[in-house]
């Protein structure tokens, strides 16, 4: 059987669809049937998937028909040639969409509900999904239909011993000798409104620094360099600042060798819970029982305020965050060490 996922993007989202290809895999493997899973995904987040060994072809397109007419186009004919058993559309957009169409799979599963008409493009429609239940939840029920095994959640991230070793490295190379405990910071994210005030991640690390005596490592991409550059030289204690510094297989080995992380809704924070790095994450204007870090263990910290989760990328006044103190979240610090 020939199977291929579509989840294009982002970084949190295809790591949200790993159990759905772990329950496949395994699906497939109980009932006897020998299938090759394909997976078809935009090259900023394919840093997550590379290298995966439930994983037969990773296939990487980049974003944007017009700028790469030719190149998806090839691909789209490969696709099409392939002739795939069973195409299943996790991303549920019209780009996704145009993907299931260009395949051509014989089998082209996905939810009644996905947006932007995505669904038209299915012959398989699963009926409507509950926006309210987590999204690795929704996957699995995607990936239940189609034959998968979802008895047990598992997050198979693959971290190369090279990304290790680079990580060790370069964390001596800043003063973090090798096993010497740390804690991540994650202070960036694509929306300005899911932002936490630099000054006191500043203030939360001095103490994390001063009580436990633990640095913190700042990670964020090439785009962060500078600001979490001046986070970190007002922490001073040790902090160090790996922004941009680290490729997706790297940031994963960081998060996994971290004591734990205090992060912001983004990708990366996803990706540390993966990893099974308790995670302390500060939520605003999203829902944390949709997209929060999946697994036990980890504490979401978040004021419930009656306009949150609006969703909104901007605001005027993020009172959602803004008022989340460095005091509440310094108790969830000391809540997950008396935890361990």
């Amino acid at each position: 059987m020939k199977v291929l996922i579509i989840k294009l993007s982002s970084i949190g989202d295809c790591v949200h669809t790993l159990p759905a290809l772990y329950a496949l895999r395994k699906g497939f493997e109980k009932a006897g049937v020998k299938a090759r899973i394909d997976w078809l995904v935009e090259e900023a987040a394919s840093g997550v998937l590379k290298g995966n060994p439930l994983i037969d072809n990773l296939i990487i397109v980049k974003r944007g028909w017009a700028k790469n007419l030719g190149g998806n186009l090839k691909i789209a004919k490969g696709l099409a040639s392939t002739h795939y058993d069973m195409v299943l559309d996790f991303q549920g957009l019209f780009k996704s969409g145009i993907w299931v169409m260009l395949s051509k799979g014989k089998r082209r599963a996905g939810f009644l509900n996905s947006r932007e008409l995505s669904y038209l493009f299915l012959n398989d429609r699963l009926p409507p999904y509950d926006i309210e239940r987590h999204a690795v939840e929704r996957y699995l029920d995607l990936a239940a239909h189609a034959g998968g095994d979802t008895s047990e959640v598992k997050f198979p991230v693959n971290i190369p011993r090279a990304s290790v070793d680079n990580v060790i490295k370069k964390l001596e190379k800043s003063g973090i000798k090798k096993d010497s405990p740390f804690f991540v910071i994650i202070p960036r994210a694509r929306w300005e409104t899911k932002l936490w005030k630099d000054d006191r991640f500043v203030e939360l690390a001095k103490r994390v620094a001063s009580k436990k005596g633990i640095p913190a490592v700042l990670i964020g991409n090439a785009s962060d360099k500078a600001a979490l550059e001046a986070i970190k030289n007002k922490i001073g204690e040790r902090a160090v600042n790996l922004s941009g510094q680290t490729d997706l297989s790297e940031l994963a080995a960081v998060l996994k060798m971290s004591r734990f992380a205090v992060a912001v809704d983004s990708g990366p924070m996803h990706l540390a819970s993966a990893v099974g790095t308790r995670t302390i994450a500060l939520f605003g204007p999203t829902a944390p029982w949709r997209t929060g870090p999946w697994g036990g263990g980890h504490i979401i910290v978040r004021k419930g305020l009656k306009c949150s989760p609006c969703f909104k990328k901007k605001c005027p006044e993020p009172k959602c965050m803004d008022d989340i103190t460095v005091d509440e979240v310094m108790g969830a610090i000391e809540e997950a060490f008396r935890e361990k």
